[in-house]
């Protein structure tokens, strides 16, 4: 089974959001909230509709995919929904 990966959410922030040049996304950013990196609600449903696209997924509107949610969160989330044919 495929794994999706911090590095790729990482892809779908700066696509689908963006990435402010005062914070590394490459760094260690997994326990860090999306908002204290500066991505609101709005950005975050971008990056969920872009994942949700990619992957042909679902993901609840919930504390793991939100402002104050964490790229670990969000990582865990994705991987409990992913079918085993991806």
């Amino acid at each position: 089974m495929a794994t999706f990966t911090q590095a790729d959410l990482v892809r779908c922030i700066r696509e689908a959001a963006g990435e402010d040049e005062g914070l590394d996304l490459d760094g260690d950013i997994a326990d860090m909230t999306f908002a204290d990196m500066g991505y609101d609600s709005v950005a975050m449903v971008e990056v969920t509709l872009l994942v949700e696209r990619e992957l042909g997924i679902n993901l609840p509107e919930d504390d793991r995919t939100g402002k104050d949610a964490t790229p670990k969160q969000f990582v865990e989330l994705v991987n409990e929904l992913l079918p085993a044919s991806i």
